[in-house]
């Protein structure tokens, strides 16, 4: 189980760098270089890169999340409780992001992403920007949690 824990938690990593790097990038270049494209440049730009994102970076997401559960149950069976929990305070911190993300994210995504694709510039889309640049800081903190607890998970036995 010692050896399957630190895979699991390895790829639980890797799938969850995807996010992490995502978010991180978000939060560092692409929030500040938004604030100085027009409203049409925004709705056009972010509702496009959303209706991607949303399809195609829940699979790294699912995989890390999984991932994640499965280093923390294995290393448990295997007995060792500080990789359980190092990998358990993974999975509660990208639970939290998933709840984030549902909550605030999401909906912003699907109005920009409709927006986009009916060619139309929503008035609050400045409004609906600063809604979803308010919490990527902290779904990049709860993603480097994660990753920092599998990594732990992985170097403690």
């Amino acid at each position: 189980m010692n050896i399957l824990s630190q895979i699991l938690a390895a790829v639980g990593i890797m799938a969850s760098a995807v996010i992490y790097g995502t978010d991180v990038f978000c939060a560092i270049v692409q929030r500040p270089a938004l604030a100085h494209v027009s409203d049409a440049a925004l709705t056009s730009v972010m509702g496009r890169v959303h209706e991607y994102g949303d399809r195609r970076l829940p699979l790294p997401g699912a995989i890390g999340l999984v991932a994640a559960i499965l280093a923390a149950i294995t290393a448990a069976v295997a007995g060792h409780a500080v990789a359980a929990v190092a990998a358990a305070l993974a999975v509660a911190a990208e639970a939290v992001w998933l709840a984030i993300y549902l909550r605030i994210s999401a909906p912003v995504n699907r109005a920009l992403t409709s927006a986009a694709k009916a060619g139309q510039v929503p008035a609050d889309a400045r409004a609906l920007q600063r809604r979803w640049d308010s919490v990527i800081t902290a779904r990049a903190t709860l993603q480097a949690a994660a990753a920092i607890g599998l990594c732990v998970a992985i170097a403690v036995r």
